[in-house]
């Protein structure tokens, strides 16, 4: 049962400056802004909404086949998936172009200033959903416009139901192409901050949104998650995390439980404390590919947290 994942690979460097920006940015002087920060720290990981996904589906034992465009330098991120048995089959390189990265900079305060550089991500509406076989459902997450857009209406085509998951792509997108897309999906997953603009954009309520689809998702950090569907909100509790270390990804994570549980048909209650526990493994470990667990220690945690005996397939 395979799911295909729609969206971005990416590298994401990140760098730690040892001071605040406050205090090196005059405020009557930015519009002839020049400043150049020390950034001793720095680490390069492993991005991007389809790979992190992927990799925490496979993590449970689900069955991901990734899609998407990718660049010249996209070689080390290749060796990585081959290690972790992710299939590449659907990634098409584009040879004129770098892989999508994103460059930040945080300081002291938490203050983040970042570049993103789309790259061979605007080539997206290049690989299609009819090349893949054998699909269950899909996801089409943060991607090329096109992509996106292609990928949704592919989908619909092929009689796949899939998750409309916009993401930081919601700005590319007006109130009529977000109800397009909701009108296509089957399941929309946003987060609390992309929920008020979905329904700012649309003039729809989460429960009008809901009606239209079979479920809404809404993430909301800490304070757990809500699943809109039948006509009622279920209130999934957060899954306490051993450590905050770094957010980044939680959100990708929590989308692989879901994943994981829409493939084996689990009921939405189980569905949304899998994908919680997602998330929270995930925030005790800096980049967004970096947790590990088995089977039995995910099976144990979820005992633990939920006080739920779970089986994973």
């Amino acid at each position: 049962m395979t799911a295909l994942i729609c969206g971005s690979f990416a590298y994401d460097t990140i760098m730690v400056f040892q001071d605040k920006f406050k205090n090196h940015i005059l405020p009557d002087k930015v519009h002839i802004l020049n400043v150049a920060f020390h950034v001793p720290e720095m680490r390069r990981e492993f991005g991007g909404c389809a790979a992190n996904i992927a990799y925490n589906l496979k993590l449970l034992g689900g069955d991901p086949l990734p899609m998407g465009t990718v660049g010249k330098d996209f070689a080390p991120y290749a060796q990585w998936l081959d290690e972790h048995g992710i299939p590449r089959t659907h990634i098409r390189e584009i040879g004129n172009a770098y892989t999508a990265q994103a460059f930040i900079t945080t300081d002291q305060d938490d203050n983040q200033i970042t570049a993103f550089h789309p790259g061979a991500m605007d080539f997206a509406h290049e690989v299609t959903i009819g090349d893949a076989a054998g699909v269950k459902l899909g996801i089409v997450s943060p991607d090329g416009r096109q992509g996106m857009i292609d990928h949704a209406a592919q989908f619909v085509e092929a009689g796949i139901p899939f998750v409309f998951d916009p993401g930081q792509a919601m700005p590319l997108f007006t109130g009529d192409d977000f109800k397009t897309f909701i009108d296509q999906a089957t399941w929309v997953c946003v987060n609390d901050y992309e929920s008020q603009l979905l329904s700012d954009r649309t003039g729809w309520s989460p429960h009008e949104i809901a009606e239209r689809v079979e479920a809404l998702i809404v993430t909301l950090g800490g304070e757990g998650s809500h699943i809109y569907v039948a006509g009622t909100r279920l209130d999934i509790p957060t899954a306490r995390a051993h450590a905050v270390v770094d957010p980044t990804g939680c959100g990708d994570a929590y989308r692989g439980g879901l994943l994981y549980g829409l493939l084996n048909g689990l009921d939405w209650e189980t569905t949304g404390r899998i994908a919680a526990l997602m998330g929270a493994i995930k925030i005790e470990k800096h980049g967004t590919q970096n947790h590990r667990f088995s089977h039995d220690e995910f099976e144990q945690r979820y005992r633990d947290t939920f006080n739920q005996t779970l089986k994973l397939a």
